[in-house]
């Protein structure tokens, strides 16, 4: 079993943030600070952990926040190439950006220096937001100006700061109600270079859709004109959940438009599965219009619940699809049945439909046993 993420800030590493901060500012008291970095750490979970380590350098550096952060940023190590964006190494700048975010808010320039710096090494996508809420006019100003800077991760901060329901992130609720700021910075960066930058940008649009559906189909109708295929994809990833919840308007920007005479028809339909493993699904989904017709096809499936109740069913992408009158093709789709942390499994009937261009269509039912 794989360790807690929490354990990546370790003894070892509070060694290594000592060592780092002790090189750049000789005068920084490193005794100190490992031991009252060390004192405690264990009983935290991974972000806990992060602003233990926070509160032990604001007690070990400076009281002086500029020469502070200027200590941190002496501190640093190399930036990160673009093909490396994952991993938990990159952690280790979680401390460093908790910093600026607490003790930054009265000195805009010195953090914004630290942000730029920061997020070319791990990112500043969580630190930028109480920026944006104690200095919003300032901060946006800021992030435009970075929208074109030549680091890739600098310009996707600005997209990935600004989502209104960034995971892990706090609400920016200003934006929720009016999103019409963020949609000036997306604007900026529809067409960048990078696919790391565009699917952030198509991230935060999807987020601005949860709470104006409207709007996120008005701009992805307006990206789609002379679109090229990365901005397509762009808006397609955009519009991935409202097309799986089946809106029509979103399905219409794809050109899925309500779909006539299709048919569908199971292939392979296990009677039973076991909870634990898989079902394996393939269909036929069949055109008997006189037309051509493009078609989003996806699989729902009503997972049983512990109690019975009625579930809102889990949507699963399977194929786009585009058949001439009269034509058919088989598609299929492996759930998984295995438990997961953000889904329980039940012993129980499994209902199962296909949803095409938003019309769901029976395709039959799957008992799973323990």
């Amino acid at each position: 079993m794989a360790e807690p993420l929490k354990t990546f800030f370790d003894a070892r590493l509070v060694e290594r943030l000592g060592t780092s901060l002790h090189r750049a500012h000789p005068a920084f008291p490193i005794d100190t600070f490992l031991r009252e970095a060390r004192e405690g750490l264990e009983a935290h979970e991974l972000v806990g952990r992060a602003r233990h380590l926070c509160l032990a350098m604001r007690r070990s550096l400076p009281d002086d926040y500029p020469q502070a952060v200027q200590v941190l940023l002496r501190s640093l190590g190399p930036v990160r190439e673009v093909d490396r964006v994952g991993g938990m190494e990159v952690f280790f700048y979680l401390p460093h950006t908790t910093f600026v975010a607490e003790y930054g808010l009265g000195h805009f320039e010195e953090s914004m220096r630290a942000q730029h710096a920061l997020t070319q090494r791990f990112t500043a996508e969580f630190s930028i937001r109480p920026f944006l809420e104690k200095h919003p006019e300032k901060t946006l100003a800021r992030l435009s100006e970075w929208a074109t800077d030549e680091n890739v991760h600098v310009r996707r901060l600005v997209s990935e700061g600004t989502r209104p329901r960034l995971p892990w992130g706090s609400r920016l609720r200003a934006f929720q109600e009016d999103p019409t700021p963020v949609l000036g910075l997306l604007e900026l960066l529809k067409d960048d270079p990078e696919l790391y930058v565009r699917r952030s940008v198509a991230n935060n649009l999807n987020d601005i859709g949860k709470d104006h559906p409207d709007v996120l189909v008005k701009v992805a109708k307006r990206w789609m004109k002379d679109a090229t295929p990365e901005r397509e994809w762009l808006v397609r990833h955009a519009l991935r959940f409202a097309i799986k919840r089946g809106e029509p308007s979103a399905l219409e920007v794809v050109g899925a438009g309500k779909p006539s005479g299709i048919e569908v028809r199971p292939t392979q339909l296990p009677r039973r599965a076991k909870l634990g493993g898989a079902m394996d699904v393939r269909f036929v989904v069949a055109n008997r219009s006189r037309r051509e017709q493009s078609l989003v096809v996806d699989l729902a499936v009503h997972f049983f619940k512990s109690r019975g109740e009625a579930p809102r069913p889990k949507v699963f992408k399977v194929r786009e699809l585009v058949l001439g009158a009269g034509q058919e093709e088989e598609v299929g789709k492996r759930v998984s049945l295995a438990q997961l942390s953000t889904r329980r499994h039940y012993a129980g009937p499994h209902r199962l439909e296909v949803r095409v261009n938003g019309v769901d269509l029976p395709l039959g039912t799957v008992d799973v046993v323990e």
